[in-house]
C-alpha cells in the first residue's frame, strides 16, 4: 500500500469512521470540564481509528483536539486527523502538544483505543510527589486492580512521554500513569473507556489524599485485589 497523503487517500469506510470518531472525541472532551479536570486549554482526548485492511495497526490513525483551542469552541470538525508518527493528516489546526505522546501510545499498546491527559488536581498533586496512590479502596481494586503507578519525568514535545506512559503501564494492570511531575495519562479500550479512568483517577486520588489527613490508610490484600479485580472487569454491570 502507498502512503496516503491526504485523509481521502483511505478506504471510504476508515474517511467515514473517522467523521464519527471526530464526533465521539469533541463530545468527550466537554466531559474534562464537566468533571473538573483541566483548566483553561490543558488536557486532550483522543481516539484510535483502526484500518480496515491493515490489521497489525500501522495504517491506523488518531483523531485529537488542537493545540491551544478552548474547551467551549470545540466541534466536530475542528478536531484533527493524525497518523500514527503524530503527523497531521487533516485539520486546520495545530495538533494538541501532547500528540506525540498519544501517537507512540498507540503504536506500542496495540490494545489501546483511547488515551487521555488531564492535569486534575489531586490526581497532579500526587504526580508532583512522584508518589503513586497505593490502593487502599475496593474501588481501586475495581478499576486499577491496584495502585496506580507513577511514570518516569518527560519533557514534552517528542515521544519522551509516551515512552514512560508505555514502559510504566506495560508492567501495571492500571489504565492511569502518574507522570513524574507533570499529571495522569488513562487509555481504555476506546476514547470513553479512558475518560473514565480519568474520572476514577481524580476520585480516588482526592480520596486518598483525604484519608492520608485523617490517618494512615489501610492496605489491601493482595488476593481481595484480584478477587475484586475480576469480578469488576468480568461480571460486574450488563
Amino acid at each position: 500500500m502507498s502512503t496516503p497523503r491526504t485523509l481521502q487517500d483511505y478506504p471510504q469506510a476508515m474517511v467515514d469512521e473517522v467523521q464519527r470518531v471526530r464526533q465521539i472525541v469533541a463530545d468527550l472532551h466537554a466531559e474534562l470540564p464537566r468533571y473538573e479536570l483541566v483548566v483553561w486549554t490543558a488536557g486532550n482526548v483522543s481516539q484510535r481509528v483502526r484500518h480496515p485492511e491493515v490489521p497489525d495497526g500501522s495504517a491506523d490513525l488518531l483523531v485529537i483536539k488542537p493545540s491551544g483551542v478552548s474547551y467551549d469552541e470545540l466541534t466536530a470538525q475542528s478536531m484533527v486527523v493524525c497518523t500514527l508518527d503524530g503527523a497531521l493528516l487533516d485539520g486546520s489546526g495545530a495538533p494538541s502538544s501532547d500528540t506525540a505522546a498519544h501517537a507512540y501510545t498507540y503504536q506500542h499498546m496495540p490494545h489501546v483505543g483511547g488515551v487521555v491527559h488531564t492535569h486534575s488536581t489531586y490526581a497532579t498533586a500526587w504526580a508532583a510527589r512522584g508518589e503513586e496512590i497505593p490502593c487502599v479502596l475496593t474501588m481501586m481494586a475495581d478499576e486499577f486492580g491496584g495502585p496506580i503507578p507513577v511514570g518516569p519525568f518527560a519533557i514534552i514535545g517528542d515521544d519522551s512521554i509516551g515512552r514512560g506512559i508505555v514502559a510504566t503501564l506495560s508492567e501495571s494492570r492500571s489504565p492511569a500513569v502518574l507522570m513524574k511531575n507533570h499529571g495522569p495519562f488513562t487509555i481504555g479500550a476506546d476514547a470513553r473507556a479512558a475518560v473514565k479512568a480519568a474520572v476514577m483517577c481524580e476520585e480516588v486520588a482526592r480520596t486518598v489524599h483525604i484519608s492520608r489527613q485523617l490517618g494512615e490508610p489501610k492496605p489491601i490484600d493482595a488476593s481481595h485485589i484480584d478477587s475484586l479485580y475480576e469480578r469488576y472487569q468480568n461480571v460486574y454491570g450488563q
